[in-house]
């Protein structure tokens, strides 16, 4: 059975609960590390860097890290030697651009589904105050399922990535 670490501060608190129930009913091992309750004023450092220590220690194991934005969560988590936090703010990026081979903005669960299969990325964390609960949750889902191949290209990286 997989196992999922979850961890929050204030913003991400009532999502958090959301998701911890949601995964719970889909026979995951949820592991809940905090924030326990709504206080207006905690840090996120606290709790994620909890849910950061467990995932690099519980190999298999992933992480869902909550906060307004998710960029502070993922800067915590990426400090933990084994980590490799994603931020997901949504189903669309904000611009629409225009790629080489002519492809307009890729969607942000196409980029979990990459962080996943490149990067074998092991926590994701989700900026509150960009997605609503129907998107975090399928951004889970999708994450947790992802596999990651381990192509020797991939991994020749991440290795470099350990070694910084």
């Amino acid at each position: 059975m997989t196992k999922i670490y979850l961890g929050c501060d204030h913003a991400g608190f009532e999502l958090k609960e959301k998701i911890k129930v949601y995964l719970s009913g889909l026979e995951y091992e949820v592991e809940d590390r905090g924030s326990f309750s709504f206080v207006a004023d905690d840090d996120y450092p606290d709790f994620v860097r909890q849910v950061a220590e467990a995932v690099a220690a519980d190999k298999g194991s992933f992480g869902v890290i909550l906060g307004g934005s998710g960029q502070g969560e993922a800067i915590c988590a990426n400090r933990v030697k084994g980590v490799r936090a994603v931020v997901f703010y949504g189903p669309k990026l904000p611009t629409e651009k225009i790629d080489m081979e002519g492809r307009t903005s890729m969607d942000t669960f196409e980029m979990i589904k990459l962080a996943r299969r490149h990067n074998d990325a092991n926590i994701l964390s989700i900026g509150e105050r960009f997605t609503t609960e129907d998107e975090a949750k399928f951004a889970v889902e999708l994450f947790v399922t992802t596999p990651f191949p381990g192509d020797e290209r991939h991994l020749r990286r991440i290795n470099k990535i350990d070694l910084i």
